[in-house]
């Protein structure tokens, strides 16, 4: 029979506490390097309110800290494409899947730190399931004919980059903000307007890739 006088290990509590620590750490880290990517791994700890060697004991390195930033980003883009996905109306789980990545202003870490650290291979693979998820929400959206003909995979990704630009110092105008412009492109984005062609060859796949080439 169990010792009612023995007592429990604190390990979850430890645990608890830990996944909280890294919580306050990876949302300093977020805002300290969309503020600035050059920025020292110590004015994270400093914004974060732990101590330097706390910090180095989750993340060997700020490379490594950017990373983990970048792949919860892409694995939250794949996420919200999967529940995007799940809606049985091609346009609506595309407008709700955009919605959903604005809010959660995925891009703008992928503009500001793209480039500044070499991915790995689990990231590689995590961007080809987001794109193919990306281009079977697109393709279902044409298929229902809400989505204008001449739109490719490669216009969302510019759309997401153009939401995340908008930003204002109050964080809940910033959403509202986004929120508005996304509209207005998913209004232009509708077969709804007056039939005219875009400008210009469309976005063609990898043109953006040069981006996370490592810059040293």
């Amino acid at each position: 029979m169990p010792n009612p006088t023995a007592k429990t290990p604190p390990l979850a509590g430890r645990r608890a506490q830990a996944a909280r620590n890294d919580e306050v750490i990876l949302d300093a880290a977020r805002a300290v390097f969309l503020d600035d990517p050059k920025a020292p791994i110590a004015a994270v700890a400093d914004r974060a309110g732990v101590g330097i060697s706390a910090l180095y004991r989750r993340y060997a390195s700020k490379e490594d800290l950017l990373r983990t930033l970048c792949r919860d980003g892409l694995r939250r883009y794949v996420a919200e494409a999967e529940a995007g996905l799940a809606d049985p109306d091609g346009w609506r789980g595309l407008a709700g899947f955009l919605e959903r990545v604005v809010d959660a202003d995925v891009h703008s870490l992928t503009v500001h730190l793209a480039g500044t650290f070499t991915p790995t291979e689990e990231m590689g693979r995590d961007a080809v399931r987001a794109n193919e998820l990306t281009t079977s929400l697109v393709k279902r959206a044409h298929d229902g004919g809400r989505l204008r003909p001449d739109i490719v995979v490669q216009d969302v990704g510019l759309l997401l980059e153009a939401c995340a630009a908008v930003r204002v110092p109050d964080p809940e105008r910033t959403r509202q903000l986004r929120r508005r412009q996304l509209a207005v492109m998913l209004a232009g984005l509708s077969t709804g307007g007056d039939g005219s062609s875009l400008p210009g060859p469309p976005p063609a796949p990898g043109e953006f890739d040069w981006r996370w080439r490592r810059r040293e």
